[in-house]
Parts: C-alpha cells; sequence; structure tokens
C-alpha cells in the first residue's frame, strides 16, 4: 500500500460506507473499520525504515505551474500520528456497532463522515505541501461540523457544529494566509523543504503567528477553548474519535511539526509557553466542577491540549520526547474514558455523576477499563502517562515559571481523574444504587484495548525511544534530553510526581470545599459568554449595515458602485497619470458617425420619460458598438453583439408589460441629470483606463499567437477557435454561469418551482375559458386549427396579429436553419455554438410573439432545463473525453472520413463542444420566454379571470 492509496482507501470507504449500513445494519461499521486498522498494520510494517531516518515519499503533479503536487511524507512524526489516527478510527468505529441501536436514523451518513474524516486527517498528517495540507484541514473542520451535528433534530447539536466551525474555520483562514506568507518567504511551498531551509524576517514571524492562531483554535486552546465542551453534543463515539484522538490533535501536530524549525523565532515560544499553561489550569481547573461526564472529559482534554502544546512548541529536546509519549498516551486514555462514558450511558440512561451510584460492582469490566485509563490519565506509576508526566517536570526544569504551571495544573488533573472514577462508579450514600443494563463484550472490548495500552506501553517504554529519539533528534540538543524510562532514581522529577499525588488527593478529598470556593469564584463572564455577545454584535451589525446600504433600489445601487469606480481606479488613474503616447482619433471616417449616433443614444438613454423608448436607446448603443465590431474586421464579435442586443431587447420588452410606461417624475426632475453625469465621468474613466493600459504595454500581447494556433486547430476563424479551443475552460466556465444566472432569474418569478412546459390540450381548461360553453368551443376551434401556430387560437382576438403569424410561419424555419449553419460553420466563418444558440432563441421568440405561451410550449416540447443540462453535459463530456482519450482536458481531435459520394469530410471534436453550448443557450432564451413570457401571461390571464368572476 502507498501513502496516497490509504488516503484513497479511506475516501473509497467513505463512499461505499452508508450503502453498507443500510444493507448490514451495525455490522458494516466493523467492515468500515478494516479500511482503519489496514492502515494501521500498514504504518507499523513500513515504521523500519522510517524510524531509520528514511522517510516514505510520495507525490503527483497537481499543478506544475505553481509548484504544486499531491506530496506526501511518513516520517516518524507522521508515523505516530498515523497509529493514532488510523488504529484510534478503527477501534472507535469497531466500538460504533454497539453503540448505535440497530434502524437508528442518520448511522448510514455517519459511518460515511467517520470513515471520510479518518480519511482527511490521514492526509492531513502525511501532506508534505502547504496547500495540501491545508485542504485537509479544512476537510477535517466541515466533516467534523457534520459530525457535531448529527442530531439535526436538536438545537444544542446544531449550535455546538456552528460554534465548531465557526472558530476553527476562523483559525483555518488565518493559517492560511500564514501558510502563503510561508511558502512565498521559503521560495516553496513543500514542507519538508521549508522546515529543511527554514526562511526568517518580519514575514516569517507574521506568518507564525497566523499559523499559530489555526493551531490553536484547531486544538481548543484559550481563548478558543469553549467549542470542545459544546461539541460533546455530538455523539459519544465522536467524541473519543474526534475530540479524544483525532481533530483536537490537528493543532498539536500543527506545533509539533514546525517547532524543530521555527521554536526560535520571537512570537512562538513565548504564545505556546503562555497559551499552552494558561489552557492547562483553566481546562482542569473547569473539569473540577463538571457533573456530566462528558463535560468532565471534555475540559479535561482542553487542560492536556495545554500540556501537549507546552511540551512540543517548547523547543527543547527533551520536552520534545516527553511531548511525543504524552500525545501517545492521552489518544489512549482519553478515548478509553469517553469510549467508557458511553457504555454507562448506554447502561444506566444518565451520564450524571449525582445520580450514579454503586456501578463498580454492577460494571466490575468497565470499572477496572475505567480504572487503568484514569490512572494513566492522573500519572501513576508504572503507566505512559506517568512517564510522559516525569520526563516533563524534567525537560522543563529549566523554566521555573512552566513548570508551576505544569506541576499545578499534574495537581488538578490527579484531582479530576479521581472525581471521574468516583462520579462513574463510586457507591454515593446520598444516591440510590443505579440499575444498569448487561454490557457486551464486544462493546466493552475497544475501550479495554486502549486502557491496557497505558501500562504495557508504560513498561515497555524502551521500546519506543528509537522512535521517538529520531523526531526529537531535529530538536538541537540540550539538557535533560536522556532515554526514557520507567525509574530514574530519586530525582526531582520523582519527588515531584509523589507531590501531585498527595495534592490531587487532597483537592478530591476536599471536594465539596472546592465546589463552593468554584462557585464564589465563578463570575458568569467565560468565553463562550464573549463569543455570543461577539456573534450577536455581528448579526446586529449586519443588520444594521444592510438595512443602511440594501434599501431594494437597484439604480442607487448602480451610482455607489460607478461612484466607487470614479474615485478608486479613477483617482488612482489621476495619481499615476503620465504623458503617453499620440492617439489615433479614428482608422475609418465612418466611425465617427456610428460613435456620435452611439453617444446620442447613450445620452437619451439617461433623458427620455419612457421605459421602452429608453430600451430601444440601449438597444442602439449595443447595435452601434456591433457596426465597429464590423468596421474593424471582426464580424463575429459584431454578429453576436447584434444577436445579443435583440435578445436583451425582448427581454426589455417582456419585462415592461407588467411596468408603468414612463419613469417617475421624480427621477425625471432629480436624478436623472446626476445619472448623466455620473455616466459621462464613468466613460471617460474607462476610455482613460483602455488607452493607459494599451500605453503601459511592454510585452507582446498574446493575441499574436492566435493566427498560428488557429491554424493549428484545423479552423480560420479565430474567434470561434479561441472560444471552443484555446479559451475552452474559459468557455465552459461560461456556460455554467450561464445556467446558474437562468436558474436564479426562474427562482425570483416563479419562487421554488421550474416552470412546466405549457401544454397545447391544457388551453381550453385554462383561466381563459369564463364558461363550459367557452371551453367546448376553444376546444372545437382548437381541434379545427391549422396544424402551424396552433397555439394562436388561444389567444383573444384583441391579441392576435395576422402580419406576425404570416411572418413567423415563413421566417421560423429559416431562421433554425441559419442556426444550425452558423453552428456547423463557426470554425471556418463567423458563427459557433453561442451565436447559433441565440439565433434559435430568437425563432423561438418569434413563435412565442405570434402564438403565445401555448405556442411556445409547441415549438419546444422539452424544458429549458432539460436543453441546459443536455448542453452542460456535451460541454463537460467533451472534457472528460480529451482527458480519457488524449491525458490533457479539451483536446481537439480532428477526424476525416473518404464517404462515396461526398469525398473527403473532415469533424473536429470541438464542434461537439459547441453543440453543447448551443443547446445551453437555447435553454437560457427558453427560461427567459417562459418566465418573462410566459408566466407574465399566465399570471395576466389568471387576474382578468378573478375580475370577470367577481
Amino acid at each position: 500500500m502507498s501513502v496516497l492509496a490509504a488516503v484513497l482507501a479511506h475516501l473509497l470507504m467513505a463512499m461505499l460506507a452508508p450503502a453498507l449500513v443500510r444493507r448490514l445494519g451495525g455490522e458494516a461499521f466493523r467492515v468500515a473499520a478494516l479500511v482503519p486498522a489496514a492502515t494501521t498494520v500498514w504504518a507499523i510494517a513500513a515504521s523500519g525504515p522510517v524510524i531509520a531516518g528514511t522517510p516514505l515519499t510520495e507525490a503527483v503533479p497537481w499543478v506544475p505551474g505553481y509548484d504544486l503536487a499531491l506530496a506526501f511524507r511518513l516520517d516518524t512524526l507522521a508515523l505516530l500520528m498515523v497509529v493514532v489516527v488510523a488504529g484510534v478510527g478503527a477501534l472507535v468505529l469497531f466500538y460504533c456497532r454497539d453503540y448505535f441501536p440497530p434502524g437508528q436514523p442518520g448511522t448510514p451518513g455517519l459511518a460515511g463522515l467517520l470513515v471520510a474524516f479518518a480519511g482527511a486527517m490521514l492526509g492531513l498528517v502525511l501532506a508534505d505541501d502547504l496547500i495540501l495540507l491545508y485542504i485537509f484541514w479544512e476537510l477535517t473542520t466541515v466533516f467534523s461540523y457534520l459530525l457535531i451535528g448529527f442530531k439535526i433534530e436538536d438545537r444544542d447539536s446544531r449550535r455546538a457544529a456552528m460554534t465548531a466551525i465557526m472558530v476553527t474555520t476562523f483559525g483555518g483562514l488565518a493559517m492560511l494566509v500564514g501558510l502563503i506568507m510561508l511558502g512565498l518567504a521559503a521560495g516553496t511551498f513543500r514542507l519538508s523543504q521549508v522546515l529543511a531551509q527554514p526562511p526568517s524576517g518580519a514575514a516569517v514571524s507574521v506568518a507564525l503567528a497566523l499559523i499559530l492562531v489555526g493551531a490553536l483554535s484547531k486544538s481548543a486552546l484559550t481563548p478558543f477553548h469553549f467549542w470542545l465542551p459544546a461539541a460533546m453534543a455530538a455523539p459519544t463515539p465522536v467524541s473519543a474519535y474526534l475530540h479524544a484522538a483525532a481533530m483536537v490533535k490537528a493543532g498539536v501536530y500543527l506545533v509539533a511539526r514546525f517547532a524543530p524549525a521555527f521554536a526560535g523565532v520571537p512570537p512562538w515560544r513565548i504564545t505556546v509557553m503562555a497559551v499552552g499553561t494558561a489552557t492547562m489550569l483553566l481546562g482542569a481547573w473547569r473539569a473540577l466542577r463538571q457533573v456530566d461526564l462528558k463535560l468532565l472529559l471534555a475540559f479535561g482534554t482542553v487542560s492536556q491540549l495545554g500540556f501537549l502544546v507546552v511540551l512540543l512548541g517548547t523547543g527543547s529536546r527533551a520536552a520534545a520526547l516527553a511531548g511525543v509519549v504524552m500525545l501517545l498516551a492521552h489518544a489512549a486514555f482519553k478515548a478509553a474514558l469517553f469510549m467508557v462514558v458511553g457504555i454507562v450511558d448506554h447502561a444506566t440512561g444518565t451520564r450524571d455523576l449525582r445520580r450514579l451510584s454503586g456501578l463498580g460492582g454492577a460494571m466490575p469490566a468497565v470499572f477496572a477499563t475505567a480504572a487503568l485509563a484514569s490512572a494513566s490519565m492522573a500519572g501513576l506509576p508504572p503507566f505512559l502517562g506517568y512517564v510522559g508526566k516525569e520526563a516533563a517536570f524534567t525537560a522543563l526544569a529549566g523554566d521555573p515559571w512552566v513548570l508551576a504551571g505544569v506541576f499545578l495544573g499534574s495537581v488538578l488533573t490527579f484531582a479530576y481523574s479521581a472525581r471521574f472514577l468516583w462520579g462513574a462508579f463510586a457507591r454515593k450514600p446520598e444516591a440510590e444504587r443505579t440499575e444498569a443494563h448487561r454490557t457486551a463484550p464486544a462493546f466493552a472490548a475497544p475501550a479495554a484495548i486502549l486502557a491496557l495500552a497505558g501500562p504495557v506501553l508504560g513498561l515497555a517504554v524502551s521500546w519506543l525511544n528509537p522512535v521517538v529519539a529520531e523526531y526529537a533528534g531535529l530538536y538541537p540538543p540540550g539538557p535533560h534530553a536522556e532515554p526514557l524510562a520507567l525509574w530514574h532514581g530519586p530525582t526531582p522529577a520523582l519527588a515531584m510526581s509523589a507531590l501531585v499525588v498527595a495534592g490531587g488527593t487532597a483537592l478530591f478529598a476536599a471536594r465539596a470545599t472546592v465546589s463552593r470556593v468554584q462557585t464564589f469564584l465563578h463570575t458568569g463572564l467565560d468565553a463562550e459568554r464573549a463569543y455570543r455577545l461577539l456573534m450577536r454584535g455581528v448579526d446586529l451589525a449586519a443588520g444594521q449595515a444592510t438595512r443602511f446600504t440594501q434599501r431594494g433600489s437597484l439604480p442607487a445601487y448602480l451610482r455607489v458602485v460607478l461612484t466607487v469606480l470614479l474615485l478608486v481606479p479613477g483617482g488612482a488613474l489621476v495619481a499615476g497619470a503620465r504623458p503617453a503616447g499620440t492617439a489615433q482619433l479614428w482608422d475609418i471616417p465612418g466611425e465617427i458617425g456610428v460613435v456620435a449616433l452611439i453617444c446620442m443614444a447613450a445620452m437619451a438613454v439617461a433623458l427620455i420619460p419612457g421605459r421602452l423608448s429608453a430600451a430601444v436607446c440601449a438597444g442602439v448603443t449595443g447595435t452601434g458598438t456591433a457596426v465597429l465590431f464590423v468596421l474593424y474586421g471582426a464580424p463575429d464579435l459584431g454578429l453576436t453583439q447584434l444577436l445579443v442586443e435583440t435578445v436583451t431587447l425582448v427581454a426589455f420588452a417582456l419585462t415592461l408589460r407588467r411596468l408603468s410606461p414612463r419613469f417617475g417624475a421624480r427621477q425625471l426632475i432629480v436624478t436623472r441629470a446626476a445619472n448623466a453625469v455620473i455616466a459621462i465621468a464613468v466613460g471617460v474613466v474607462a476610455a482613460s483606463m483602455v488607452y493607459a493600459a494599451v500605453n503601459a504595454r511592454t510585452a507582446p500581447p498574446a493575441s499574436r499567437l492566435y493566427p498560428e494556433a488557429t491554424r493549428e486547430a484545423g479552423g480560420t476563424n479565430i474567434v470561434n477557435t479561441a472560444l471552443v479551443d484555446l479559451r475552452a475552460w474559459d468557455t465552459l466556465g461560461e456556460s455554467t454561469v450561464l445556467v446558474v444566472a437562468a436558474i436564479g432569474m426562474v427562482g425570483l418569478i416563479f419562487g421554488s418551482r421550474r416552470p412546466e412546459r405549457p401544454r397545447l390540450e391544457e388551453a381550453t381548461g385554462g383561466v381563459w375559458s369564463t364558461s363550459r360553453a367557452r371551453a367546448v368551443e376553444a376546444e372545437e376551434e382548437v381541434q379545427q386549427a391549422p396544424t402551424w401556430l396552433r397555439g394562436s387560437e388561444t389567444l383573444a382576438p384583441e391579441r392576435r396579429s395576422v402580419v406576425f403569424e404570416v411572418v413567423a410561419r415563413a421566417v421560423f424555419h429559416p431562421m433554425v436553419l441559419l442556426s444550425f449553419y452558423l453552428l456547423f460553420s463557426g470554425h471556418g466563418s463567423p458563427g459557433g455554438g453561442f451565436a447559433a444558440g441565440i439565433v434559435a432563441g430568437l425563432a423561438l421568440a418569434l413563435r412565442y410573439l405570434a402564438g403565445g405561451r401555448y405556442e411556445l410550449g409547441e415549438a419546444l416540447p422539452v424544458g429549458p432545463g432539460v436543453c441546459q443540462g443536455i448542453g452542460l453535459t456535451i460541454v463537460s463530456g467533451t472534457a472528460l473525453a480529451g482527458l480519457a482519450f488524449t491525458g490533457t482536458v479539451l483536446t481537439e481531435t480532428e477526424l476525416t472520413w473518404h464517404l462515396p459520394v461526398l469525398g473527403e469530410v473532415h469533424f473536429l471534436t470541438s464542434t461537439i463542444f459547441d453543440v453543447g453550448v448551443y443547446l445551453v443557450v437555447v435553454g437560457v432564451v427558453l427560461d427567459i420566454l417562459r418566465s418573462l413570457g410566459g408566466e407574465i401571461d399566465r399570471r395576466a390571464e389568471e387576474k382578468s379571470e378573478d375580475v370577470v368572476t367577481a
């Protein structure tokens, strides 16, 4: 198995897991557990050369132009994290089999999300590219949001999920900026190269500060710690995995990854030491007052994460050794304890330690599991937690303030460990003995395995030395960097460990007094409340800003946008103005008349009181621009511009039917002159910007290569060849934007539904029929109507036009043929899929204007969504076909056939791409006609019928 294969296997299983759960039920969780289990076995099998100092690397080119690759690297730190992520992930999935009852809603999706999260976390710890690391980082954020909000019907779950994603996304965005700055400063985005030759400077310091924001928010350190306890609304298996072994370890991993190279940079050490120590103390103190077992463990997790960040971010070899051991120990004992809480909750129906009593005798195996895990958390020998804690005391001996904070945090940790064990299993005189259901051995097995890892690894800690020493060797040599051992003799660290036990025992014994002190000191002000107040303030500010700026007036919005254009780019243009070359006023004398006509029409738009007249004048400006294209030898652009102006004028005419024929009088008197002034100023600025840009050019234009590229593509029309060959990606994106715009327009008019094809058979029962007699008469008229323009028979006599009907009959089919000609001739002459689609759309518009909305349904029996969907499928399929057959997306191929009569026939595959564009444009025009035309007609008919009925 390769590194990339391990990540892809999780992706594949994540897609299969929901179907497996639906088919196999809870057993599917155990099937899904095979993938992370196999990954764990693979990592252990590949550990030999990795521990010896030869990392396993793999890179697949991704964006070569930016030196980005799907680069993965399995070194010692990544190896340890893979064992944690995949090993604990496999046990959590196995645990899910008995945790979730059969048939519980949502479990198929949760199974897929858990495996997907494991894959994302695996990719994060293996990524050797800064941008790739960020992608996996955000994937874990998204998946954790979905997992925390698993109970979508529960308000607390939704709020906890939103809090988690808001906080961690904020940190992730800050981290992204830092990663980009760091990559630019280093000259590479390959993580291993950045760490091997770390850059320096003020920009690097800022970058590291931003990266730390991301790490601290992800690992729930102060002041971002509040999201983790709130996330306990998630199911217990999610908490056992995300909030003990995986997600919250992402920030710790990032600190551990960057610390060997950047711990000496000024903002780094002081930040991790101060924030980590404060978090350790705050989390442990808050854990002592919790009565919910999951919340107790959650605040304990916050405390332990602060401890880990202190050890791994300090920058010394001895602290790194202690940090790696504590990372492994914490993943094992905290995941085990979360699983124990889930078992207790299942067996008793509560997690409130005030109601739990006597479970130690009722559930001895679970109690033994919890005791082993709690002992490792408290730091008792011979557990792995004790080895890490004693190594930490030794490593921090040179920093008395941090050592004092860690010592006090360890005392509190011992106290809340004892409180957890007592609260869950002890017999309490003030509470009745709790009834507990029987626990299946398979349900308790994953927790037991993780709990046993504490004493096993503690006794065999010498086996870990070669593993952790390879990572710790990245740090500079320093004092106390001794090999890990369970016994170092009578040392100060041993004395401190004894004091921890004594102090923790005293705190636990005085728990009633401690509770009263905490109640007295509790002010009600905490980070979560501050976050809520901040978010409420943001909402209020956003509401005020919206009320101030979004007044519902499109002209007002446009005036603001254009005024900013005048002030910012226009001001910069004036400030940076420099003498430029001479300008040639015209090339062709005919331009003068066309430009004068465009200017007069544009001025008329701003001054004419009638809406339709203004729309026509706006169309004149576009038509004049099309003429200029033709005069400059661009008939293709001129044709497209003319067709677009025609369709736009049709849309204007359809829309204006629902508006008053004139603009408001107030707007005429006050606003029109200001609009004209702004328009003239914007025109001058835009022309000046174009002039300055053209004269500032130093490199030869890319367009000079287009003629040769067009010939190589087998075409002679540069414009269309550029659209479907040279810039096909842009055309693909523009086609998608067209469809999205059409969907948005239809949504605004129809609400939530797409327009259905108006069927002629429905006409006789339509709202225009005012009586049964009229309906029968209309049905007879329709049946006797000719086969062409049958929809016109549904129109009222005053709405019919003989001239229009005759013109439609004469012109429709030639227009359709013309659209086909433009479609297939685009490579050699003016045309192409876009222009051809507009011509076909205009032919449909003519049918609609002549025969009404029912005639539109007869003209094209398929819906606009079908046209757009087929078109986008063809366009995208052409791209993928090129990738499949040539290895390059959107590669054109020329096909040649020798036919008996026609001779040699050439066909370019880009024509298929044009066919897709053609269908997209036809679908968009059809959407315009059915929404702005047919729907408005239908509403007018309903209103008329209501008036007649009344």
